[in-house]
Order: structure tokens, then sequence, then C-alpha cells
């Protein structure tokens, strides 16, 4: 549970392969932000810490007949085997206050790298199921998370009847799915929309304001899940 009585920490989980990419200098400035606010910056580069992102059989104790991944996920909490890699991610997010995820959206959802960190550090019985429940039960309620990611599309494109339709529906399985599932209360997404298409001063712009958005969550260091 987060207090006010030691520095909050935020894991910010980045994916993108490019580091001169503007979804990098939006991430920088997200994690700058947060401690100028007093926060603990724990940075995981996916791209750049080479992560594998397929939930794998052979990450587990030898299985004879039938592979379930969440039976072994199971079984590998209970009995201390996860894969190291795995345990690492796991209590890193663990000992997070704040989440961010931090990705351009590619077809309308995460880069494949960051759904396999879900897939693997997610774990049953580390963040859900077991001794734990979900929503509301999971082991990460009390805990914030948001996604700070681009597009390539423009703003009026994501709204209700924009040509791709309502950004709420393309983020519902990522916010209810995965965030809220875990016992995430999930904040407002903060977005720039198609940087690829902005001037040099308007992408300075469009970052001004991805460290002020980023500021106003810092501020809000409210205890949640009471």
């Amino acid at each position: 549970m987060s207090t006010f009585d030691a520095a909050p920490t935020a894991l910010i989980v980045h994916a993108h392969p490019e580091p001169r990419s503007f979804t990098t200098a939006q991430m920088t400035t997200a994690a700058q932000a947060l401690r100028d606010a007093g926060y603990r910056v724990d940075v995981l580069d996916l791209y750049a810490d080479a992560w594998a992102p397929t939930l794998a059989r052979d990450e587990f104790a030898p299985v004879e007949g039938h592979f379930k991944p969440q039976a072994e996920q199971m079984r590998a909490v209970k009995d201390g085997t996860l894969d190291a890699a795995v345990q690492a991610h796991l209590d890193r997010l663990l000992a997070a206050d704040l989440l961010v995820l931090s990705f351009p959206m590619w077809w309308f959802s995460l880069p494949a790298i960051l759904k396999g960190w879900v897939d693997r550090v997610f774990v049953m019985g580390g963040v859900f199921g077991g001794d734990h429940g979900i929503f509301g039960d999971a082991a990460l309620a009390g805990k914030r998370a948001m996604l700070l990611f681009t597009t390539g599309g423009s703003g009026e494109s994501f709204r209700p009847g924009g040509g791709y339709g309502s950004m709420d529906d393309f983020l519902f399985h990522i916010h209810r799915g995965m965030l809220e599932f875990t016992g995430f209360q999930v904040l407002d997404p903060v977005i720039t929309h198609a940087p690829a298409r902005m001037t040099g001063q308007e992408r300075a712009a469009a970052l001004d304001a991805v460290r002020e958005s980023v500021a106003l969550v810092a501020a809000d260091r409210q205890t949640v899940g009471q």
C-alpha cells in the first residue's frame, strides 16, 4: 500500500526499438517529471534488454503430459522456481506504486514485446489467482497504472465517429483486461497523436504537455484501494 512515509516508486516499462524516437523522448520526459516530483523511477527498456516476449514451456520445470501455462506459473510461484528474469521483473512490479506502460500504438494495441512482458510477468499466483483474487482482490490493488503512448493517426481520428473509432474502445482490453483485472487503479492515458507529422516546435510543445500531464499524476499521490 502506498503511503506518504517514503518516496513512491514508479516502474516505467518501455517498448520502442529506436532510442531516438519521439516515444522514447516522451518516456524520458515522463521519467524526469516523476523524479522532479519525488518519485524513485525504475525503467525497464524491453528492447534494450532484449526481453524475450514468448511464454515458453522450457522456462518451467519439466512437465509430463499437457502443458497449462497458468498452472505452471502457479506451481513455479509456490515452488520458488520462476524463471530468473521473470522473477526479477515481477519483484520490480510488486515494489512499484505506479506502473507506466510506454509504447507506440501498433495495430491499435501494444507492441508484441510489451504484450509478451504482460504474458510472462503478470504471473498467475503472483499477481492474481492462488492466494490472490482478481480486480479489487488481486495483488496489485492499491497501486496505480497509466498508459503513455504515441499514435500514427490524429486525435480526431480516434474520437467517437472518427475514422478509427473511439480510443476508449481500443484501450478497453488493456485497461480492464490487464490492469484493472490485476488490481490497478487505472489513470487517464497520456497520448501524443501523430508526432511523426509534427514540426520540431510542435514536438517540443507536445513533450511539455506530457511533462505537465505526468506532473499532475505525480502530484495526486493519495493512497488508493483502502
